[in-house]
């Protein structure tokens, strides 16, 4: 029998209520009208993740990385949520957790388990399955973890898998909202009326880092 993994308290900064479905629909990237399907379910399907606060809808750190993963699969073409509801429930059961996805060992035996189930969501031969992988593992990079569950994610803030780690979300900071990594700072200012170019050379960061932080928070950035 799997030997169960240490779980977060119900008390802890990673569950507390913090993101409202718009809210963390902009983040993760993704519609929020998806994001309300996933944590509520339907008529027909059950909800993918158990979110902080039901009524109003309203996700902790945890549902973040939860979602942020679950997006993340959204990029291979004909992956059907409600086989990866299934192959879910198969990974936590091998794992011995409730949540996988925002375990560490979904990383390092999870990904493995949950590909080489994935002959219940994809054709075994595809090319997508490799891409299924591919994508996985660029999701869980953007992941710090603890000694056993995700402590800090680092969102897209541009289209390729590859872009930079320039915004952090830590529960324990900023009370969970988009920072730019290794800084303190959020995008009040910008916001109050200063400039990109003015905001580097503040606080030494490129406009880069500054218009990645932004465009996490508002759609105005290019």
């Amino acid at each position: 029998m799997t030997k169960p993994v240490h779980s977060i308290g119900a008390d802890s900064p990673e569950e507390l209520a913090a993101y409202t479905a718009v809210r963390a629909a902009q983040i993760v990237r993704l519609s929020p009208s998806t994001l309300r399907l996933w944590a509520r379910g339907d008529g027909e399907h059950a909800a993918l993740l158990a979110p902080a606060e039901r009524s109003p809808l309203t996700l902790s750190f945890s549902n973040l990385v939860e979602t942020f993963v679950l997006a993340s699969m959204r990029r291979v073409h004909g992956i059907s949520m409600q086989r990866v509801r299934k192959a879910l429930r198969y990974v936590g059961r091998e794992l011995g957790v409730q949540r996988p996805l925002i375990h560490a060992r979904f990383r390092t035996d999870g990904v493995r388990l949950f590909v080489d189930h994935a002959g219940e969501l994809l054709d075994v031969t595809s090319p997508e399955q490799a891409l299924l992988r591919e994508v996985l593992d660029a999701s869980l990079e953007r992941i710090e973890w603890g000694r056993d569950v995700a402590e800090r994610l680092y969102p897209w803030v541009r289209a390729d898998l590859a872009g930079p780690k320039s915004i952090v979300i830590d529960p324990r900071r900023g009370f969970g909202q988009p920072i730019i990594a290794g800084t303190g700072i959020v995008t009040e200012r910008y916001r109050a009326g200063e400039s990109v170019a003015e905001l580097a050379q503040d606080y030494r960061l490129d406009t880069g880092q500054i218009e990645d932080a932004i465009r996490c928070e508002t759609s105005e950035a290019a």
